[in-house]
């Protein structure tokens, strides 16, 4: 199998951030904390905010502008892990794509981190100094329901369920050390499933897409905000 192209990488991480900060923005308003209100709409904004920093880089090789490469490709084209393209989940479920993911998303930054290419390594260093506050509040719900007797069956079921999509973050070479921090903080084996990989596509993403940019298609081609 051959290795993904730089701007093939730069769009798995910038379409996942872009998702998933949708998605995680549909919580405001309506979380059960007004905390959690505030902390997944600041999580949300920081996501989506990755995404765009990625999708310039991407942008500049493709000869276009960011704008157009995060809105105006087809659906097809995405290259989003199905995990980030669930809606709206129930907040067991919510909590544990959460935490997958950005357990699976600190394994690939680090990865990128010790990139030979400067560029690339730089902005996922940057990207992880502002995905550390992510991890310690995915961590402090996870050690909340682990240590409830009520939510931790809960949990359990949300990430035996979401497991095979968390494992579609990575490629194959990455799932092991996933693997291996996820059975470590739980302190059991989760199940031996097949990846729900990337190119699979949710069919939420459609619905998804075609929210996110229908103000940008209503305008006329070229038109300037």
């Amino acid at each position: 199998m051959s290795s993904p192209s730089r701007v093939d990488l730069l769009l798995d991480l910038a379409d996942d951030e872009l998702i998933l900060g949708w998605r995680n923005s549909e919580w405001t308003g309506i979380a059960p904390f007004l905390e959690e209100d505030v902390a997944f709409s600041s999580i949300a904004q920081n996501e989506i905010g990755h995404a765009r920093a990625l999708y310039e880089l991407a942008a500049r090789e493709l000869g276009t502008d960011a704008d157009a490469v995060a809105f105006d490709r087809p659906v097809a084209e995405y290259r989003s892990a199905p995990l980030v393209e669930l809606r709206r989940l129930e907040w067991a479920r919510t909590i544990a794509r959460h935490w997958l993911y950005e357990t699976a998303d600190a394994v690939r930054l680090e990865v990128l981190k010790a990139s030979d290419d400067a560029e690339l390594a730089g902005i996922a260093a940057k990207i992880d100094r502002e995905e550390v506050y992510h991890r310690i509040h995915a961590e402090m719900w996870i050690d909340r329901l682990l240590g409830s007797d009520e939510g931790r069956p809960r949990l359990d079921a949300a990430l035996d369920e979401l497991w095979p999509y968390a494992l579609g973050v990575l490629d194959d070479e990455l799932r092991p050390e996933l693997v291996t921090r996820v059975e470590a903080k739980l302190g059991r084996s989760l199940p031996d499933v097949d990846p729900v990989p990337r190119g699979k596509h949710e069919t939420e993403l459609a619905d998804l897409l075609e929210e996110m940019t229908s103000v940008r298609r209503s305008a006329p081609a070229g038109a300037r905000w």
